[in-house]
């Protein structure tokens, strides 16, 4: 049953980033990112409540403050994300995006030293570390004439830009903190709890990106351009489900989570099919390695 939780977990976690970008791309729509957000709360908030009144998860105020700074951490490197998906390919952003595994890496290395890392581990690190960062200078010095060719079958076209870099990266950042902060709160919280606090938060902030959209700026959801919004709060909030269990199988664990990891893979594959997204050859070159580096580390990760 493992190897079925993994492989949904790596569709919906790759299915939600390409509903994402549909959902996102829109540059004339500077509401896009705020919208998705309110889609993933309106879904996390759901899942909440079945797990409250129907699995019986306990939840309280003094739960959901201790697990404040995680919540918002994790739910400002995923609007970050949204918001950047605006101005790069999916196939750029995501392998950055999720090199967060590796930043964590890096600053426990730096707290702790190297005592404990295998050379496998430390050379999986530098794999993804150097992969985006030359993910990133690869793209913002591609020749312009090159990136036009390339971006001839998409229907959209990106021009060179920094803001295009940095929202990614800041989801790395941010992401990164949030599960170093969720690794020291979990200490004294039960996951379920923990998750549900997660998602409620999620609600939350889904609730005050309603009032500012809707309500203050008088921003129209229409359902034809918000329907890929919630087809990917959907496969965000399942592929969170399948993982939990995926990887509660311990004595499976090193096969794993080497195939949720690399997710990402696939999030460039479906770019590729789906959104005729195509890249060069260096640009492919440091998605290998970020995707292998985080392939080792789930490898690892026992």
């Amino acid at each position: 049953m493992w190897f079925w939780l993994s492989i949904i977990t790596l569709v919906c976690w790759s299915g939600s980033d390409l509903f994402s970008k549909i959902g996102c791309r829109d540059a004339k729509d500077k509401y896009s990112h705020l919208k998705m957000t309110i889609a993933v709360g309106v879904v996390m908030g759901l899942h909440a409540l079945y797990e409250i009144f129907v699995s019986q998860v306990e939840i309280s105020l003094d739960v959901m403050l201790t697990y404040l700074p995680v919540s918002l951490l994790y739910i400002g490197s995923m609007m970050m994300g949204y918001w950047g998906l605006r101005y790069i390919e999916l196939s750029i952003s995501s392998p950055i995006c999720n090199s967060s595994g590796a930043l964590v890496a890096v600053a426990t290395l730096i707290m702790v030293g190297f005592k404990g890392y295998s050379p496998l581990a430390l050379g999986a690190v530098a794999l993804v570390c150097v992969g985006a960062i030359g993910l990133g200078v690869v793209d913002y010095f591609e020749d312009e004439e090159m990136r036009a060719e390339r971006q001839k079958a998409s229907n959209y076209k990106y021009a060179k830009s920094l803001i295009a870099l940095a929202l990614p990266v800041a989801y790395c950042i941010l992401d990164a903190a949030g599960t170093f902060a969720d690794n020291r709160v979990l200490e004294v919280l039960n996951e379920d709890s923990a998750n549900v606090a997660y998602e409620l938060t999620f609600l939350f902030v889904g609730v005050l990106c309603f009032i500012y959209v809707v309500l203050i700026k008088k921003q129209k959801l229409v359902p034809k351009m918000e329907a890929p919004k919630y087809v990917g709060a959907i496969c965000e909030t399942a592929g969170q489900f399948a993982y939990i269990y995926a990887i509660a199988d311990t004595s499976h664990l090193a096969m794993s989570a080497p195939i949720i990891s690399s997710y990402c893979a696939a999030s460039v594959l479906w770019s590729r099919i789906f959104l005729k997204e195509k890249l060069s050859i260096k640009h492919y070159l440091m998605i290998g390695l970020i995707v292998i580096g985080i392939a080792i580390m789930g490898f690892l990760d026992m």
